[in-house]
């Protein structure tokens, strides 16, 4: 059974939108998906500014758990 397809800019959107809820993450903070084969990920990336204020490291913990659950619901298109 094949999982539904969400484009590139839907999964980054959802995911912006859970760490809302969930975590106090700073502005800044750029998130791209990483494809390997079927699987991907997303990965999170800053300039030092960004990454020197607080709740940044638990940002992006909370953006790995986010993209394990979604990579599991959905498949990214292309």
């Amino acid at each position: 059974m094949s999982k539904p397809v969400k484009t590139e800019a839907e999964l980054i959107a959802m995911a912006r939108a859970e760490l809302k809820a969930h975590a106090d993450s700073p502005n800044g903070m750029m998130i791209s998906i990483l494809r390997d084969g079927d699987a991907w990920e997303f990965r999170a990336s800053a300039d030092q500014a960004t990454i020197d204020k607080p709740g940044y490291p638990e940002a992006v913990a909370m953006l790995v758990q986010i993209g394990d659950h979604l990579s599991k619901q959905y498949d990214v298109k292309g």
